[in-house]
């Protein structure tokens, strides 16, 4: 993994100070101050039991380059602020994708990530979609591993019902004037640690009632819905913002060609549970999220010998069929749908029993608690060597 940079801002050249790379003389603070820094899993002044998922400053991120077809061999940063020039591809043309999944001290004090694979190989889609550089795995495993190690005091602990939510992001960074792919390009990735998406104010997860949406479309049937890009959230907030102004905290989005079809919530996959069974989720390739917890979900729920389908789901037709409904993702896992609206009809669902089971088998998985029978779990060690792990500072050495 590359050594850290310092990174002054352009007042400090000014007063004559110089940016520069690893020095030798440059001393880490707890040799200047005496003492080490208190970083270990948890160390962070937190109320761990208290986590939403609310942006809590952390340590550091780290950032790689993309010019002239290489990437560079990046850096950490503490600054949470990025340079970035007006004219960036970004914010023109949007191209701009990122992932999320989350690292979990385990049982037996490991500290591993979730399925992290699984979003490498979606921003990999994401970034053929939008003719971006695709990341190589080695500097994504690497820079997940360094922010993570970088950061450790912020993994809530086992027992917390915390996490370490980590969020890769892909921009096209380089000035474009006019319409094309950037001609350079910035990964970076942060951690932050979260608790629950949906809470009550004790803490537990809560059912929610949704509104079927008819009057936005989340994305078009052979559009780009199938990648994590920004602008596909964009294009939901005002609807979510209208559903939230009845009273419903979450709208389920229907196809956009015949409005019949199941799509997907907000910010999660749709999934239900008939009454006869049957673990059911959409098939819209174009347009709905590839969801990587509900690729596990449907894992799962075949090891309980549960029929899956994965198909279109006539909504009208199919509704009344579903003995439980869930809304699912990396924040949530699975989130239980009360109730459905749509104009004047409601539809109620049962307790989530089978989604529970499901819910709680993942959480198992990631908390260490039951055998990772499908490799999901990747361990991250924190004691790896060698590795450079100075702290810069400006003073010489002493």
């Amino acid at each position: 993994m590359a050594m850290f940079s310092l990174h002054l801002p352009k007042t400090a050249a000014r007063f004559g100070v110089r940016r520069t790379s690893v020095s030798a003389n440059l001393v880490p603070p707890m040799e200047m101050w005496g003492q080490p820094l208190p970083e270990k899993i948890g160390s962070a002044p937190l109320d761990w039991r208290s986590l939403g998922f609310e942006y809590v400053p952390t340590k550091s991120h780290i950032r790689f380059a993309w010019k002239d077809g290489v990437w560079d061999s990046g850096h950490a940063f503490q600054d949470p602020y990025l340079p970035v020039h007006m004219l960036a591809n970004v914010f023109h043309y949007g191209q701009a994708l990122f992932e999320g999944f989350k690292g979990f001290h385990t049982k037996n004090g490991d500290v591993c990530t979730f399925a992290d694979k699984l979003s490498w190989q979606r921003l990999s889609h994401g970034c053929r979609r939008f003719r971006m550089p695709e990341v190589p795995l080695e500097i994504w495993e690497n820079a997940i591993n360094e922010t993570v190690r970088d950061n450790v005091s912020f993994i809530p602990p086992y027992g917390t019902n915390g996490s370490l939510y980590v969020r890769p992001f892909l921009f096209g960074s380089g000035p474009r004037l006019g319409v094309g792919p950037s001609t350079e390009y910035t990964f970076v990735v942060f951690v932050n640690p979260v608790g629950s998406y949906y809470q009550t104010d004790s803490g537990a997860m809560q059912a929610l009632d949704g509104l079927v949406n008819d009057t936005y479309d989340r994305a078009a049937p052979l559009g780009c819905g199938d990648c994590k890009a920004a602008g596909n959230y964009a294009a939901d907030l005002e609807s979510m913002h209208a559903a939230k102004r009845l009273g419903y905290p979450i709208s389920l989005y229907l196809d956009a060609r015949e409005r019949r079809y199941v799509e997907e919530f907000n910010t999660s996959n749709f999934v239900a549970i008939t009454k006869d069974g049957r673990y059911v989720t959409p098939d819209a390739p174009r347009s709905v999220l590839d969801s990587n917890t509900n690729k596990v979900l449907q894992q799962l729920a075949v090891d309980l010998n549960l029929p899956v389908e994965r198909r279109q789901i006539d909504f009208e037709k199919e509704v009344d069929s579903f003995a439980e409904v869930g809304a699912v993702g990396t924040a949530v896992v699975v989130t239980p749908i009360r109730s459905l609206t749509r104009g004047n009809q409601t539809w109620t669902f049962g307790e989530p029993k089978v989604l529970r089971e499901l819910r709680d088998r993942v959480r198992a998985i990631q908390n260490g608690e039951v055998e990772d029978k499908h490799g999901w779990m990747r361990q991250i060690k924190l004691d790896d060597a060698p590795r450079d792990k100075t702290v810069l500072s400006v003073y010489p050495g002493l």
